[in-house]
């Protein structure tokens, strides 16, 4: 008996001892795994965006070694990044290049083709817009707070007409400034006191806007330091209305008496009887002095960055809405040798700034001619955290291109079935290799440019090549169907529009 109690002691013993052993063991994976987590989660990249308003591909010296403006900043952040010499915005105004940044899908999915809510008519009624950007669309923000990114909006939002469309129903965390309009038309505009609505805290009288959305900005990024984050500082700037800050406006006065020549050739019109000008040269004081100070901006983020400590786990990408104003509301920018600008399906109005820094995977200095577009940018970043979604985006994730490679992907799609404010056409077109296609709404004619020889779009080519001409064509005309395009509508009386 006392033979049997011992045996049972003994085997208690055991099993308490292999207990603690595999509690102690299960403790240890648990404990290694939350370590892991944790490193997974430290490794996640911050990303900074920064989208600038109206600013054309010419207008940093990044782009144009003869650039009037000034901008050292944006011109160090290349120096450090790729530089893409083919990037797109992927409509020529702004509200519909917000939505594919936000979305990754082309706007005439659900008819936001125009600037919310432009609907100036011409021959013919323009398309329906929806001027809203639906809440059941999942944007880059909503993405990334599924990894546990903290997320932040300042600027220009421009993708809803009410509270309930505004960055902080969108994914944003913060919203410094994003509401209805497409300027800073309230208060003082590019001056405190501001009156925006989204603007908690107003700024002390005298502040120059870019500056503080620069600051709030910044403050972000210093305060989520041990990340993940997500800033995205959309500029008002270099939006109309054309107002500078006085020290600048002076130093670009002086530097314009510098400069002769003619500022000012001809354009196509498409509406009215007046004829249409374009700028042939950049020397517009104002104008100079807005994208400095914009330039500035963009400087004091990346400084806070750098200040923070977090440059190399932070992915950094810089580009613009659409191309330069060059043909109207005081056509302060020349996009040459691109041909239009803002609201023209022309490569003036739609090759954009693309700058990506993404530290151990691009090149510094390093220059890519693949093109590319704003639909990219939710793939890109989504990809680059790790984000799992289910729904379908029109954009690619530019990883291989970032390292050095090319794209898997045939053709580039615009849509404009609208007058724009600009003058520019009703059109849509299509790029395939150096090759570009434009079909105008109005009657159906189309022309073809070959952008490797000709980046001016003067030498039409379809005459000479129909054969390319028809093919195109035909893809551009199933891409319509793949995206429900809708085009000009007849006026009452009126002639019937041209349909494909």
């Amino acid at each position: 008996m006392i033979h049997l109690m011992a045996v049972t002691m003994q085997l208690l013993k055991s099993v308490v001892r292999d207990s603690l052993a595999l509690l102690v063991l299960v403790s240890m994976f648990v404990s290694f795994d939350g370590i892991a987590r944790a490193a997974d989660d430290a490794r996640l990249p911050n990303v900074v965006v920064f989208l600038v308003d109206d600013l054309g591909y010419m207008d940093i010296g990044a782009n144009n070694p003869d650039c009037f403006y000034e901008t050292p900043n944006i011109d160090a952040l290349s120096n450090t990044a790729m530089r893409f010499t083919d990037g797109y915005a992927a409509n020529p105004v702004c509200s519909p290049t917000r939505y594919s940044l936000m979305t990754g899908k082309y706007p005439s999915r659900v008819d936001a083709t125009n600037f919310f809510s432009g609907k100036r008519s011409g021959t013919f009624e323009p398309a329906p817009l929806n001027d809203n950007m639906p809440l059941e669309e999942v944007t880059v923000a909503e993405a990334l707070k599924t990894k546990g990114y903290a997320t932040f909006f300042a600027g220009k939002w421009h993708l809803g007409e009410s509270e309930k469309y505004y960055p902080q129903n969108q994914g944003f965390d913060v919203n410094v400034g994003g509401h209805s309009k497409g300027g800073p038309y309230t208060g003082k505009k590019y001056f405190a006191p501001f009156k925006n609505p989204q603007m908690a805290v107003e700024s002390p009288d005298g502040d120059h806007l870019p500056d503080r959305l620069a600051r709030d900005t910044a403050r972000f990024i210093d305060e989520h330091k041990s990340g993940p984050f997500f800033a995205y500082l959309s500029f008002y700037s270099v939006h109309t209305p054309l107002i500078g800050r006085p020290d600048l406006v002076a130093k670009y006065k002086a530097k314009a008496a510098q400069i002769n020549g003619q500022e000012f050739g001809d354009e196509e019109q498409v509406f009215g009887d007046q004829p249409r000008k374009v700028r042939i040269l950049q020397k517009h004081a104002v104008y100079a002095a807005m994208v400095e100070a914009m330039d500035e901006a963009v400087g004091k983020v990346l400084a806070q960055i750098e200040a923070s400590g977090v440059a190399d786990n932070t992915i950094v990408i810089f580009t613009s809405d659409n191309g330069g104003l060059s043909t109207s509301e005081g056509s302060p920018t020349s996009n040459l040798p691109l041909r239009g600008g803002k609201g023209w399906v022309y490569e003036g109005g739609i090759r954009e700034p693309w700058i990506v820094r993404y530290p151990g995977v691009t090149q510094p200095g390093s220059v890519c001619n693949q093109p590319i577009c704003s639909i990219d940018l939710f793939p890109t970043v989504a990809a680059a955290a790790g984000v799992e979604y289910q729904h379908a985006v029109d954009g690619v994730d530019l990883m291989p291109a970032l390292r050095g490679g090319s794209l898997d992907r045939q053709s580039l799609y615009w849509h404009y079935p609208h007058y724009s404010n600009q003058g520019g056409i009703p059109a849509g077109a299509i790029r395939e290799g150096d090759f570009k296609l434009i079909e105008r709404y109005e009657d159906g004619r189309v022309h073809l440019y070959d952008l490797k020889s000709d980046i001016g779009e003067r030498k039409d080519l379809a005459a000479e090549d129909p054969k390319r001409v028809d093919q195109m064509r035909r893809r551009l005309h199933t891409w319509y169907k793949t995206v429900d395009a809708k085009f000009l509508q007849q006026k009452k009386n009126g002639p019937k529009p041209w349909a494909p």
